[in-house]
C-alpha cells in the first residue's frame, strides 16, 4: 500500500471530503496502525451540507475531525486562475494548481499545527523514493483507468517526503466502495463527483460572467486568415469543440485554435487538431528540491510516456529543452487538440518525472501533421 514503514509518530492529517475514496484511504491508513485525522477543506467558506457530510463519516470512522476556511487562499489562488485562463484563450486545470497552492499547503499547516507528520489523500496514485538521488516522487497507481499522478505532478519534495497515498495499489473502484461497504460506512454507494468543486450551477461559462467579467465578441477564422464569421467571445471555446459553434460549413468543423490578441477563433478539420510537437511552459521537475529548474542537460531527448490530459494514456514521447522554464516534446503517434491551459506530463516508466501547462506556442511547419 505504501512505501513507508510506521515511524514513532504515527500521525497523519487525511484530506477527507466525505466521499468513498477519502473514507477508504482513512480505513487502509487505520488498519495499518496510523492515528488518522480528517481535514475538510471549504473552499467557499460555506459549504455547510458538505462539511455535516464529512464530519458524520468521521465519527462513523471514530477519528478527529478538523475544519478549515479556505476560501480566502482558493479565490486568490486557484478562481483567480480559472477566470483568467479561460479568458486568455485556455483551458484550465484548477485541481492542478489547487493541490500545491493550496490544499497541500493548507494540510501541511495544520499537520504542523496538531503534531502530525504525514500528510494523506484519497488520490489513486503511489509514492516511491530514490536512494541512489535521495528523491521522493510519485508513481502512476496501480489502476490505468483511475490513476490520478497527472493532478500531482507539481508537489514539491516538501510535500512528496510526507506524503501516503493508501488507494495506490487499488485497481478497481469496486474494490473502494467494498471496504467502505464492508466497514458500515453510510457512503459506500455515493456517486463520484463528475463537476468542478467551485461551480455550484450553471456553466463554467456563466460562473465566470458572475464574476463580472467580460469576453467581447470577435471573429472565427480559418487557418489561413479568412474570416469566416463572428464567435460569442473567447470564453465560449476549447480547442477540439465542435458543437455549439452557432455556425455551419456543411461539414463538421472544429475549433483548433484561439488567438487572444486578435480574439478570433480558428475554425478547420478534424486533422488540423492532430500535433506530433507539443510545447509547455512552466514546468515543475522532481529532479529538483522544490521542483522549479530547467529540463537537466541528462534528460535532452530523453525517451518518457506523456499525456496531454487527465484522461489521455501515456504515449510515447522525447523531451527537450525550450526556454528556461519550457519543454519541448517530440511525441511518436500524432495527439489530438493539445490544449494550451491544460497539463503536459510525462513519466519514466510509471515514475512522473514532471510536467508543465501547455502552450499555443507554433511548431515548425515540418513536424506539423496532415492525414
Amino acid at each position: 500500500m505504501m512505501d513507508r514503514t510506521i515511524p514513532e509518530n504515527n500521525r497523519v492529517l487525511l484530506g477527507l471530503s466525505g466521499g468513498v475514496d477519502s473514507t477508504a484511504a482513512a480505513l487502509l491508513l487505520r488498519e495499518k496502525g496510523f492515528e488518522v485525522t480528517g481535514l475538510f477543506f471549504d473552499v467557499l467558506g460555506d459549504q455547510q451540507a458538505e462539511r455535516e457530510a464529512a464530519e458524520r463519516t468521521a465519527k462513523e470512522l471514530e477519528i478527529p475531525f478538523l475544519y478549515r476556511n479556505v476560501k480566502d487562499q482558493f479565490r486568490d489562488q486557484v478562481i483567480s486562475y480559472f477566470c483568467r485562463s479561460y479568458l486568455s484563450g485556455e483551458t484550465p486545470n484548477p485541481c492542478v494548481l489547487c493541490n500545491p497552492t493550496v490544499k497541500f499547503r493548507v494540510m501541511r499547516e495544520a499537520a504542523d499545527e496538531t503534531g502530525a507528520y504525514y500528510l494523506a489523500t484519497g488520490h489513486y496514485a503511489r509514492v516511491g523514493y530514490s536512494r541512489e538521488e535521495d528523491r521522493w516522487f510519485i508513481r502512476r497507481g496501480a489502476s490505468l483507468k483511475k490513476d490520478q499522478s497527472y493532478m500531482l505532478y507539481r508537489l514539491d519534495q516538501s510535500i512528496l517526503s510526507r506524503l501516503l497515498l493508501p488507494l495506490g495499489d487499488t485497481e478497481e473502484k469496486e474494490t473502494t466502495r467494498r471496504l467502505v461497504r464492508e466497514n458500515g460506512i453510510h457512503n459506500a454507494d455515493k456517486k463520484d463527483s463528475q463537476e468542478i468543486c467551485f461551480i455550484r450551477e450553471g456553466s463554467y461559462v456563466d460562473y465566470i460572467e458572475k464574476q463580472g467579467a467580460v469576453s467581447p465578441p470577435g471573429d472565427f477564422a480559418s487557418l489561413q486568415g479568412q474570416i469566416l464569421g463572428r464567435h460569442q467571445g473567447l470564453l465560449h471555446y476549447t480547442v477540439g469543440q465542435r458543437k455549439g459553434l452557432g455556425i455551419t460549413f456543411g461539414k463538421p468543423t472544429f475549433v483548433v485554435g484561439l488567438d487572444p490578441l486578435k480574439n478570433q477563433v480558428i475554425l478547420g478539420d478534424n486533422e488540423d487538431l492532430f500535433k506530433t510537437t507539443v510545447f509547455a511552459k512552466d514546468i515543475r521537475l522532481n529532479c529538483y528540491e522544490d521542483g522549479t529548474g530547467p529540463l537537466p542537460d541528462a534528460w535532452e531527448g530523453k525517451k518518457v510516456y506523456a499525456k496531454i490530459r487527465y484522461a489521455a494514456q501515456p504515449s510515447e514521447a522525447e523531451l527537450y529543452r525550450d526556454g528556461g522554464d519550457g519543454v519541448r516534446v517530440e511525441f511518436s503517434q500524432p495527439q489530438r487538440a493539445p490544449t494550451p491551459g491544460q497539463s503536459l506530463v510525462f513519466y519514466d516508466g510509471d515514475r512522473l518525472l514532471g510536467g508543465g501547462f501547455i502552450t499555443a506556442k507554433k511548431e515548425n511547419p515540418s513536424t506539423a501533421h496532415r492525414e
